[in-house]
């Protein structure tokens, strides 16, 4: 047990209390402001799990969760998810509560108390602690005719520690080119010892048969067997519930778009968040709806949780009792009519994505509340269009519908502008200084495809514009973009800096790669 006492001198609060760890491995005490964790604090500043206190082989540790505004250890800052020895007379910071441990008693373990492994204590992989790692394919699960899902542990061993509706980037070879793609994670880092993506086949469209199919996802579901291994780089994104101050979300998914979605759902069920989450999913047919047990179990059990199912095609003949058609106001307001005070989350092909704002701006629905995940590969240019210069200013960062999240974006904007019109007949190239090659290209085409056309390799992650992987220097010239850059803060602009993957060439542009 840990004997402590807490104080706030905002609120003039005092207190002793004793933490006692339930039975069983790991055991431990969170503390938090959920009613759920064994201290509660009640406060703004304390997400809804903090931090915990781990008891384990005779000693006492202390560890922050990932929460919003951090912790601090005899006024030192912590990092997210180490595990920090305590001992009497020290002291912990969470937001405006001061916890001073009095005493530590803890009874010894028998050899057959111990775990065989220290799995509280593997090294933790995160946001701040990520990075490219090994993976093992461990399991294969058929979620539906077309989609898999493909479960790894790390080798060696780590803690996922990521956010709920973060995304991962693979690394590959197929056909001996490297490859890479990103995919978002479907399990909850609530379940720490596994990572799962969950990859739909894509096969050419009936209207262009000539179409290429999807070359990573393909190749996953004919080639990826238990037992392979990959190389991972991640987690990446911002695009989560983790902590939202709202106590009321949508969360809105089509297709493959489900997939950040149910790591936040099986999240806030397994944290025993008391959100109230309603969630619409579109799913062409009955045969088509991925992790459909899985959602229903969950909200069987979970009162917090209200699950609906719209289905785009008829089922053929078979019963349907949930909602038919695409997406409309209507049906947004019989599923949420208290849409106005919650916050949105969506998910999907651009197309769902596109008719879901639309439909959300038409019911004035407070906009600064709605989040939007890119699904699928950056859009192609389109003017207007936004353009960095050599030697611009610094440009602010708007707020942006992708990848937006308030807590981790500062409050900024960009000047959009056309290109000017006479560089639009310039000869376009791009020189790469530290290849020494010049390529002509297409003004059409984005930098980061055309450095991998001419087999220049340049470190990539989510291909969207949003984890920053690809981020190089402009030496001389102009890019554009079809939307702003999320992962560039306005510093970087000013530096010179661009993402080669959604950038577009101006005329004639030498870039330090």
């Amino acid at each position: 047990m840990l004997k402590t006492k807490v104080l706030n001198p905002q609120t003039h609060q005092f207190y002793e209390t004793v933490l006692i760890p339930n039975p069983g491995s790991p055991s431990e005490c969170l503390i938090g402001r959920h009613a759920s964790c064994d201290l509660v604090l009640d406060s703004p500043e304390i997400s809804r799990v903090h931090c915990r206190v781990l008891f384990w082989k005779g000693q006492c540790y202390f560890a922050d969760l990932g929460s919003t505004d951090g912790s601090r250890l005899n006024n030192e800052s912590v990092q997210v998810n180490r595990h920090y020895p305590l001992k009497p007379e020290d002291t912990i910071r969470i937001g405006d509560f001061l916890l001073l441990v009095e005493a530590i008693d803890l009874p010894q373990q028998t050899a057959l108390d111990q775990p065989a492994e220290a799995s509280s204590l593997r090294p933790v992989w995160s946001d701040a602690a990520g990075g490219e790692i090994v993976v093992r394919c461990v399991q294969i699960i058929q979620q539906t005719h077309d989609v898999k899902t493909f479960r790894f542990v790390a080798e060696p061993a780590v803690l996922f520690s990521h956010r709920p509706g973060q995304f991962v980037t693979l690394s590959l070879e197929i056909d001996g080119q490297p490859v890479q793609r990103s995919y978002s994670i479907s399990s909850s880092p609530s379940r720490p010892e596994t990572l799962d993506i969950t990859v739909k086949r894509v096969v050419a469209p009936p209207d262009s048969p000539t179409a290429a199919p999807g070359l990573v996802s393909n190749w996953l579901h004919d080639h990826l067997s238990v037992g392979r291994k990959l190389r991972l780089n991640g987690p990446f994104g911002s695009f989560t519930c983790l902590d939202a101050p709202a106590p009321k979300l949508l969360l809105l998914s089509a297709g493959s778009g489900i997939t950040p979605m149910i790591s936040m759902t099986q999240w806030l069920c397994d944290t025993a968040s008391d959100l109230d989450v309603i969630f619409l999913h579109s799913a062409r047919s009955p045969q088509d709806l991925i992790f459909r047990q899985q959602l229903e179990a969950l909200a069987a059990q979970h009162p917090n949780l209200k699950l609906a199912v719209t289905l785009t095609r008829s089922s053929h003949g078979q019963a349907w009792l949930g909602y038919s058609g695409h997406l409309s106001s209507a049906m947004l307001q019989s599923i949420a009519p208290d849409l106005q005070e919650r916050w949105v989350y969506v998910c999907g092909p651009a197309a769902f994505m596109d008719a879901a704002k639309t439909l959300l701006a038409e019911l004035k629905f407070p906009m600064q509340h709605y989040f939007a995940e890119s699904f699928g590969a950056a859009k192609p240019r389109s003017q207007p269009s936004l353009t960095q210069p050599r030697d611009s200013a610094a440009l602010p960062i708007p707020d942006l519908d992708r990848h937006h999240s308030p807590e981790l974006k500062p409050d900024l904007k960009i000047v959009p502008s056309i290109a000017p019109a006479s560089r639009s007949d310039a000869r376009t190239s791009i020189l790469f200084t530290k290849s020494g090659k010049e390529v002509a290209c297409e003004a059409e085409d984005c930098i980061l495809e055309i450095a991998e056309q001419e087999n220049i390799r340049m470190p990539s992650g989510c291909r969207v514009g949003v984890c920053g992987v690809c981020k190089h220097r402009v030496i001389d010239g102009e890019v554009t973009y079809a939307e702003a850059p999320a992962a560039l803060q306005a510093a970087e602009l000013q530096q010179g800096f661009i993402l080669p993957c959604v950038a577009y060439p101006v005329g004639r542009v030498v870039l330090e790669a």
